[in-house]
């Protein structure tokens, strides 16, 4: 019952205020993280075997994520805080607001015809080389960033929170930091980061297919749930799939399609159906995440108050 009234107080305070612009927890998280790395990582990793790599990964995922969970639950029992604790800390969670305003940078240089400043900010946003994107590239990395983390920055958080309360959306958002960091198939990361990566995918899984239902209620309803029914499963990401097709064909535009990272041509499937995305298109997909966050709120409360109707 509280955490939904919590929620849209805390989408209300990302709403006016954004992200913190200094002294971010995930900021000092992030250099938390670095530092255990540095603890936990062998020094002749080739000569560890592939279980005990994992376990050291697991020990140090657990490490970085429990404490401040349990942190979190002692904050929202204390009096006078188990009211501002929860809001405060889904707030700290969530980056709706600024989401949209990098988007909003790329789409205002798209459309005043400044491709290089387009590519940059673009840049910002997508780990794909965007040097040499054009103005559908541009918008089409835009878009596929912002469907994206509408469910890793926004959707999950709501969910956790709505299901755990506040220990609920400090444990995703810093499971979901992790595998930002940790998450990679490369030779430092396959083993270390496999269970970061794989504790994320578990927590992503419902909230990613809720996204994906909100994007197509929300939009183009019969070419979102044919792009995620035929298009999803052809995607490299389990989570990420069903949210980008699903997204892709309600704003009825074409995504995906080969990217190059890192220097390295990455095939990627079609996503979506429809024409090359423009600037426009760019707003539209951050108006889509706007209005399935508020749909959320209201849902929420409104199942509140049933439930709250029907044990009174």
């Amino acid at each position: 019952m509280n955490s939904a009234l919590f929620l849209p107080l805390a989408l209300l305070l990302d709403r006016f205020l954004g992200e913190v612009p200094r002294w971010h927890p995930l900021v000092g998280f992030g250099r938390l993280v670095k530092a255990v790395e540095g603890l936990a990582y062998p020094a002749a990793p080739q000569a560890e075997p592939v279980w005990r790599m994992r376990l050291r990964g697991a020990a140090a995922i657990s490490l970085l994520i429990l404490p401040f969970s349990l942190l979190a639950w002692a904050l929202a029992k204390l009096p006078l805080l188990d009211v501002l604790a929860p809001i405060i800390l889904l707030y700290l969670a969530i980056g709706a607001r600024s989401l949209a305003q990098h988007a909003e940078v790329v789409r205002k240089a798209l459309a005043d015809g400044d491709l290089a400043l387009a590519r940059e900010r673009v840049g910002w946003i997508v780990s794909r080389d965007t040097s040499e994107l054009d103005e559908a590239g541009v918008a089409r990395a835009a878009i596929e960033s912002v469907l994206e983390n509408g469910s890793d920055a926004v959707f999950a958080a709501l969910f956790w929170f709505l299901i755990l309360g506040a220990p609920g959306a400090v444990l995703y958002r810093l499971s979901n930091t992790l595998d930002a960091m940790w998450g990679y198939k490369n030779d430092r990361y396959l083993h270390f980061g496999w269970a970061a990566a794989r504790f994320d995918d578990v927590l992503n899984y419902l909230p990613a297919r809720l996204t994906a239902l909100t994007y197509l209620l929300l939009g183009h309803a019969a070419n979102g749930w044919r792009c995620w029914r035929s298009q999803a499963p052809t995607w490299y990401s389990p989570n990420a799939g069903p949210v980008m097709a699903a997204g892709a064909g309600a704003l009825s535009v074409s995504l995906g399609g080969g990217a190059r990272y890192h220097g390295q041509w990455k095939e990627r499937p079609p996503l979506g159906c429809g024409p090359t995305p423009t600037h426009e298109d760019i707003g539209r997909a951050v108006r889509l995440v706007n209005r399935g966050m508020w749909l959320w709120a209201a849902l929420s409360l409104a199942a509140a108050v049933l439930i709250g109707a029907i044990h009174a």
